[in-house]
């Protein structure tokens, strides 16, 4: 198997986004079990801190790559007229995008940068 087969890649991308996604939602349970966050200050102090907020950027961005390469192969697989395919991934990719900037404009306003 060479670097240059995209199944390959995909499939890396996909089970290194999931080893991510599954240690930090244990690292986080944890945070959350030993701080006990009750009030909104609270968890905006817990997420303040850098290495939570770089944690969560990064649990953010996995998940994104993670549903970006799930779901293209899905509709690669399954959808066979070429220009619906096309609409298909560009709005995937559009909507994807546009959570992503959401997701990244809560947490930093969260810290108030």
């Amino acid at each position: 198997m060479t670097w240059r087969a995209h199944g390959m890649r995909a499939w890396l991308l996909q089970r290194l986004s999931a080893c991510y996604l599954a240690s930090y939602i244990v690292g986080f349970l944890v945070l959350v079990l030993l701080c006990m966050p009750a009030s909104y200050t609270e968890w905006r102090d817990t997420f303040a801190y850098p290495v939570v907020n770089i944690a969560t950027v990064l649990f953010f961005v996995a998940l994104l790559i993670h549903a970006w390469v799930g779901i293209r192969d899905i509709l690669i697989d399954y959808v066979h007229p070429t220009m619906l395919r096309f609409i298909l991934l560009n709005g995937l990719m559009l909507a994807l995008l546009s959570m992503g900037i959401w997701i990244m404009f809560v947490l930093f306003a969260v810290i108030k940068l």
